[in-house]
């Protein structure tokens, strides 16, 4: 989990320098294309069948989960990428509120802990955030942790139908690869030159291995140590902001993140197997 944690913080970081040469709806399509291609070769290869009878649910959280990747990559572009990235993981608090409200679960009192500690943390962290020029990127930064948090509900609900995991991914990057293609059609796609091909590959690169990585780590270990290790991502997302952008953040930021990160870290051992953790939306 750790070493996904890396991989995932620097897919940030290829998306960041990537909105150099490319629009955000291009760095998704590519990143979602790169992956339905290594999906479906493996699915050939193993000759798994694709249709499911729950294929309207698997584009109903195919397309929560690319709303909240679009608004990820967008808001890279606008925010420092610790603070973008902490933002997105407030997944795991909108879950725990849709849960309660769509499926009618009475949340334990750990959950509710962790949702005030939560978006008392989202609150400390966007007020030294918004100003005249960020106001709007902060909310859609957390506009992509509601959206998550839909995914996640979305994807627990297709595992009790007996879905597999590898058939949501498939008809996520599927749908994620049409969506952001109409997108970067409208808007133009820009020619791919050589300073701009390795940043393409490592957002590829990165997302796939760090997607294998969390995969095995989730089938090898306990559920709920490895959920919580899901949030080294914050921590190597911030080490790389640093070294490389020499982003210096203030106190009550720092503050604010550590409030984001225990929250989920709660929620993940308050919950009942794990399914509180930002692992999907990736």
């Amino acid at each position: 989990m750790l070493v996904a944690g890396v991989l995932f913080a620097g897919m940030g970081v290829f998306v960041k320098l990537g909105l150099k040469y490319f629009s955000s709806s291009e760095l998704v399509f590519y990143r979602s294309l790169f992956g339905v291609v290594i999906v479906f070769l493996v699915v050939r290869a193993n000759g798994l069948a694709v249709y499911s009878p729950n294929w309207k649910l698997h584009v109903s959280r195919s397309l929560a989960g690319f709303s909240g990747m679009m608004l990820l990559f967008y808001v890279i572009g606008r925010l420092p990428l610790s603070t973008a990235t902490t933002l997105n993981y407030t997944s795991p608090l909108f879950l725990v509120i849709l849960s309660a409200l769509v499926l009618k679960q009475r949340p334990k009192p750990g959950l509710v802990l962790a949702v005030v500690l939560g978006f008392a943390g989202v609150v400390l962290l966007l007020r030294p955030t918004f100003n005249a020029n960020q106001t709007v990127a902060g909310l859609l930064g957390l506009a992509s942790g509601f959206f998550a948090g839909v995914a996640y509900l979305t994807t627990k609900h297709l595992g009790r139908l007996g879905e597999p995991g590898w058939r949501v991914v498939f008809y996520f990057t599927l749908v994620s690869t049409l969506g952001s293609g109409a997108f970067a059609w409208i808007e133009g796609f820009h020619e791919i030159r050589q300073e701009g091909l390795p940043v393409l590959l490592g957002v590829g690169v990165c997302a796939t291995l760090g997607q294998l990585a969390m995969t095995h780590a989730y089938h090898a270990g306990d559920t709920l140590t490895v959920g919580s290790l899901a949030y080294s991502t914050v921590v190597f997302t911030t080490l790389f902001s640093i070294v490389i952008w020499q982003d210096t953040l203030p106190i009550t930021s720092w503050l604010a993140m550590g409030l984001i990160v225990v929250s989920g870290i709660v929620a993940a051992r308050s919950g009942s197997s794990g399914d509180l953790m930002p692992q999907a939306c990736k």
